[in-house]
């Protein structure tokens, strides 16, 4: 079935799209350069600075995705299936573990990682979709007894199962789309990965400038004191007019485009409240260095782990037959 989802129809979609970014990445180089030009080369501005780092990581992360759907599906799947790995390590690297926790950490990277995505790959949806909430959960708890440890056992299984959960769950919900039979859309399911992945990092990225220039009030400051409401309300807002703007690459209707983008919006930054709680608790900026400008992956990602599983959902429940 994968196969069988390559996307000769979208292509001219593909590189109208592409290019589309590829002049709005341009566009915000230009004016990272002429901020920076103004305060001078040399001289250290801690928000402009910021700015152009994450421009120069936007560039590499699109020519990535890029690169992955000219591989076609399978090219996508083995890249979620590497962001899940290097999630799912950042994740374990920050929570204490033992000796004794080998058998399940070992399960995790080299059975239960790669199953998933091989069982996306089949486009398995009555196995991927409770593998391992269900078969994860259940096993990687027995495994964890395999030490015969129990001081803070439940503490340190759990963190195994959320790091699962999280980090390849959620994740492979982004290439989990191109399993979804849409009628009339076939073909172009790699199209909804672009949706979904535009949208919901625009919210990001909007949110940081709307709270630079108008941020006054905190909305969560004992987890992330850098969100505040305005930038919050301006950068959703912004970012579901995106998605509405974006309809003609999805099966959705303009308001549909609308409501979806404001769905997974919604629940990208939320899941960033959850991360930010997580780093929080383990008293770290980052969850990594990984990717200049934006820490590690799952800093980049953490509103996608929340979105993608949503998203995906409702475009199943309303749009396949």
């Amino acid at each position: 079935m994968m196969d069988a989802m390559l996307f000769p129809a979208a292509r001219d979609q593909t590189l109208a799209l592409f290019g589309g970014i590829g002049g709005a990445l341009l566009v915000a180089s230009l004016i990272g350069f002429v901020l920076k030009l103004k305060v001078g080369l040399a001289t250290p501005h801690p928000v402009i600075d910021n700015l152009n780092a994450r421009i120069k990581a936007w560039w590499l992360m699109v020519a990535v995705i890029g690169l992955s759907f000219v591989f076609g599906p399978r090219g996508v799947i083995v890249l979620f299936f590497l962001i899940s790995f290097f999630a799912l390590r950042e994740f374990i690297t920050l929570m204490p573990t033992r000796a004794s926790d080998y058998h399940a950490l070992a399960a995790s990277f080299y059975l239960v990682l790669p199953a998933q995505y091989v069982l996306i790959d089949m486009a398995w949806y009555g196995l991927y979709s409770i593998f391992i909430p269900v078969y994860g959960f259940l096993v990687l708890a027995i495994l964890a007894t395999a030490g015969g440890e129990t001081a803070n056992f439940l503490e340190r299984a759990s963190k195994v199962q959320w790091g699962l959960m999280i980090c390849v769950y959620c994740i492979s919900h982004v290439p989990a789309l191109l399993t979804l039979p849409i009628a009339g859309f076939e073909g172009r399911n790699l199209l909804l990965i672009a949706f979904l992945v535009i949208v919901v990092q625009s919210s990001d990225v909007l949110q940081y400038v709307w709270g630079k220039l108008f941020g006054r009030h905190k909305i969560a400051p004992q987890l992330s004191p850098s969100k505040t409401v305005e930038g919050f309300v301006g950068g959703v807002a912004s970012a579901t007019a995106l998605g509405a703007a974006l309809w003609w690459i999805t099966p959705f209707a303009p308001w549909q485009a609308a409501l979806m983008a404001l769905a997974i919006n919604l629940m990208g930054f939320l899941g960033g409240l959850v991360m930010s709680a997580i780093k929080r608790d383990r008293g770290v900026k980052d969850w990594g260095h990984m990717i200049e400008g934006h820490g590690g992956m799952l800093d980049r990602l953490d509103s996608v782990c929340f979105a993608a599983p949503v998203f995906f959902h409702l475009t199943r429940y309303w749009w396949v037959a």
